[in-house]
């Protein structure tokens, strides 16, 4: 099969060249619970580096009692290797539909494909902080960061990404250093040699091309931690915002998406199927997903495809019985925290364009 830049399926969406970003179409979203490497979506801020695996050192420094520079070698023949199938999904997802209420400027225009799910292998972050010294008893108010070798640019100024998460979070067992994705190594768009995987949380914080770890008192310093993914109230803007009332974005929010059906598109008259992905952050798991034909007056039950993973999506599938004319389909979802999604996408709307969870809704024509 032909393949795209940075040996991406012929399907798969480039929304920006430089830096590389893009996901797949919504129709092969969800075809399985594992997304296929040349699908899965990537979201780079810079070029994607060129690594050496032979000369490739981590390094583990701050809080700690033993500093640790490690190979890749080293990283996989010292410590246990693990599993964790998890899906990864940008804060900046199904963008577009912000963007249709008020202009967002300067940020990329996702529709629902800034998120996809893999099979990651790799070792466990605690099991590498453990050697370094770090004892569980730190976590209550520590924080570690990650830092990539990818090179950006912001305000004038040349730096490497980063980002952190709590301790307490990095030393669950479902965080990761991930040198395998679908039961081969990382390909480059996707972080390799080394990158993290923070299962529930947005994606900026699973950072590719790993460097360095550091253990510290406060939340990354860096431009992606400070600035760049937070929460604003619907009413701050880009040229009045103070950045420190910003919400620091970690675990993800409860979310589901139409992807069998995309807007306007023309059905035939009868039985259809309606289908797509619903996730639940933080450790949750989708308790339920409503479906309607009639934009919202109505609600079904859809079928539920889970393998029983909190960090994995749920797909699910409904089947309605349309006569020929006009429909809205709308999905919405709850979690096993009764957490549900707002009616209105007014509700989040932000000038970063983060986090949109509101109903998601297509219209279709039965003929």
């Amino acid at each position: 099969m032909a393949k795209t830049l940075f040996d991406k399926h012929v399907d798969f969406g480039v929304r920006q060249a430089n830096p590389f970003n893009g996901g797949p179409p919504p129709r092969l979203l969800g075809q399985s619970h594992i997304t296929p490497t040349d699908l899965f979506f990537v979201r780079s801020h810079g070029d994607v580096p060129e690594v050496d695996a032979d000369s490739y050192r981590l390094e583990v420094n701050g809080r700690v009692s033993r500093h640790l520079s490690l190979s890749l070698d080293e990283i996989k023949n010292n410590f246990e290797r693990v599993a964790v199938n998890a899906t990864l999904q940008c804060a900046g997802n199904r963008r577009e539909e912000l963007m249709a209420v008020q202009p967002i400027p300067h940020e990329l225009p996702w529709g629902v494909d800034a998120i996809s799910h893999a099979a990651w292998a790799g070792v466990r972050l605690r099991d590498v902080l453990a050697v370094a010294g770090v004892e569980s008893e730190a976590a209550l108010n520590l924080h570690v960061e990650f830092g990539g070798l990818d090179e950006v640019e912001r305000l004038n100024n040349r730096f490497r990404y980063g980002g952190s998460i709590p301790l307490a979070k990095g030393l669950s067992p479902e965080v990761i250093l991930a040198y395998e994705m679908n039961g081969e190594p990382l390909a480059p768009a996707h972080g390799f040699p080394l990158r993290t995987i923070v299962p529930g949380f947005i994606g900026a914080r699973s950072v590719k091309w790993l460097e360095r770890i550091t253990v510290q008192d406060e939340p990354s310093h860096n431009y992606f931690q400070r600035k760049a993914y937070r929460l604003f109230a619907s009413n701050a803007r880009a040229d009045t915002v103070n950045w420190d009332n910003g919400m620091m974005l970690g675990e993800m929010n409860v979310t589901s998406v139409i992807c069998s059906h995309t807007e306007d598109e023309r059905v035939g008259a009868g039985m259809i199927a309606v289908q797509g992905y619903a996730l639940a952050g933080g450790g949750r798991e989708i308790a339920r997903v409503d479906v309607s034909s009639d934009g919202g007056q109505t609600w079904m039950h859809a079928e539920l495809f889970n393998d029983t993973n909190p960090w994995a999506w749920t797909l699910w599938k409904a089947n309605f019985e349309l006569e020929p004319g006009r429909y809205q389909l709308v999905v919405r979802a709850m979690d096993t925290s009764a957490n549900t999604q707002p009616q209105d996408i007014s509700q989040v709307w932000n000038f970063k364009g983060y986090m949109n969870n509101a109903w998601h809704r297509v219209n279709v024509e039965a003929r």
